[in-house]
């Protein structure tokens, strides 16, 4: 039902929106020109923090820097030190301050003993079940307990002519709130995951709210009828009104359908279009199709046949109600995603109409998947969240492949740009996303063949990027893939 093209769009924009605003870590920044003394020692302080985390977990902080010993194996498995390593803001901040990255090797051995017989180790160590939250939490813990009262590190930072205790104290505080500031990062990748579920979950319920659209159309036609008997003087039109529409065949299905009217009831309070309130739009989507001549053709065949009713109501839907203003105007008023949405959604629309009285083989509907077969006439069956397991994880784990290995798909990129003709800085960004999106894809799921795979993304380029943004893409992917085929990553064509 929500097919893997409007999956690769949910992904993309969720992506687009996370990456831009993300950040690892918040790093302090530097002291300025006429700063305090103490301003000036605690920001060194903190740089030596964060390489001596660096060092004690046995993370690489620059080529050509050794390592002191073996390094502790609980220390080494806790991810912090891999996440500062892996942020670029930190890995630029490293390059500028090289000079300090060997200032506590003289005083390793006993600061790493000091950690490792403390008893926030020894409960560290016997969790049997860590997340990051507790690899977080451990070393804030050891930095404002132990490393702020250990004699050996007092000692080096001692040897700054800068130093002042109140420098030091800062210095602590300011690193243990940059380790803080990981679990805000936690957070906000948590938040943007629910987003994606979110947008997926509302695109399914836009389906159910366009077939409540006839439905609720039928129920105002019912309502001026029975208005117009009502006149102080009516006429014989409004005393013997033409009951054709508001005795549609497909309508009456419609109200019968339990899934879609469990929806509704369910929903009546916090579906943002369920359009019990929509009258406005309503109306004068009912005025245009009584005003068509759809409509004149449909009043002038005979009445009685179900699938003359249903195909009324699909061309309707297809060629008065999805392309109406009136409707985007709505949509966009109730959901931010849903005038993304509704070009797709609509096609399923039209296919589960089509369905309840014949083959979905319409052209322009979404094309038979091997597991559609012809209902039983005169009944509507609602089609399924999701067509398999496949489909209903897809978002996520692109989302996820992306994140993770999103330096490494940027490198990938970068390597074959050509930088006399592009400034990389000044590249759009939503192609960047879009094409570290594609390699993941191509990557990770080696049965979507490769045309279909540039083809999808070159299409949301199109859709959602600049006007050249389609070409670009086209050609940087081709060297990718041509590249990881020969590194033996994929295995296609």
């Amino acid at each position: 039902m929500i097919n893997r093209s409007l999956i690769r769009i949910k992904a993309i924009q969720i992506l687009y929106s996370y990456l831009l605003t993300r950040n690892d870590f918040k790093l302090e920044v530097p002291p300025a020109a006429g700063d305090s003394r103490d301003r000036v020692f605690a920001y060194s302080v903190y740089l030596d923090l964060i390489i001596l985390i660096l060092r004690l977990s046995g993370v690489p902080t620059a080529p050509g820097i050794r390592r002191i010993g073996e390094p502790d194996a609980v220390l080494q498995k806790n991810r912090v030190a891999k996440a500062l390593r892996d942020d670029s803001a930190v890995t630029a901040m490293l390059a500028k301050n090289r000079e300090r990255i060997n200032k506590f090797d003289s005083s390793y051995p006993e600061i790493l003993a000091a950690i490792t017989s403390s008893a926030v180790y020894e409960d560290y160590r016997r969790k049997r079940k860590v997340d990051m939250a507790d690899d977080v939490n451990f070393w804030k813990t050891v930095f404002s307990t132990i490393i702020r009262k250990h004699k050996g590190v007092e000692r080096v930072l001692r040897r700054d002519e800068e130093f002042s205790h109140l420098g030091f104290d800062n210095g602590v505080k300011m690193f243990v709130d940059t380790l803080a500031s990981f679990d805000d990062t936690r957070a906000t990748y948590t938040k943007a995951r629910k987003e994606l579920d979110k947008s997926l979950s509302l695109a399914y319920t836009l389906y159910h709210s366009l077939l409540l659209i006839p439905l609720r159309l039928t129920e105002l036609q019912a309502r001026r009828i029975d208005a117009n008997k009502n006149k102080y003087l009516p006429t014989y039109e409004d005393l013997n009104p033409d009951m054709r529409l508001v005795n549609n065949l497909f309508v009456e299905a419609l109200g019968k359908c339990e899934s879609l009217m469990a929806y509704a009831d369910d929903n009546a309070d916090t579906d943002p279009a369920n359009w019990r309130d929509g009258d406005l739009m309503l109306n004068s989507l009912l005025d245009t199709i009584l005003a068509s001549d759809l409509y004149k053709k449909y009043m002038e065949t005979p009445a009685g046949s179900f699938a003359t009713d249903a195909d009324f109501w699909r061309e309707v839907m297809r060629n008065i109600i999805i392309p109406s203003d009136e409707l985007a105007e709505a949509l966009e008023s109730k959901s931010v995603f849903w005038n993304d949405d509704l070009p797709i959604m609509s096609t399923f629309v039209l296919k589960t109409i089509r369905r309840s009285y014949a083959a979905p083989t319409a052209e322009g509907e979404e094309p038979d998947n091997g597991n559609d077969k012809p209902q039983t006439t005169g009944t509507i069956q609602l089609l399924p969240k999701f067509m398999n397991h496949d489909d209903e994880v897809f978002g996520a784990q692109l989302f996820e492949y992306v994140v993770k290995d999103r330096e490494t798909y940027r490198s990938y990129i970068d390597s074959f740009i050509d930088t006399k003709q592009w400034d990389t800085e000044r590249l759009a960004f939503m192609d960047i996303v879009l094409m570290m999106t594609a390699i993941a894809e191509l990557i990770h799921y080696p049965s979507i063949p490769v045309p279909v795979t540039l083809n999808e993304y070159i299409e949301i380029a199109n859709d959602y990027s600049t006007p050249r943004s389609g070409q670009f893409i086209n050609g940087i992917l081709y060297n990718v893939i041509k590249m990881l085929n020969e590194k033996g990553i994929i295995n296609k064509q």
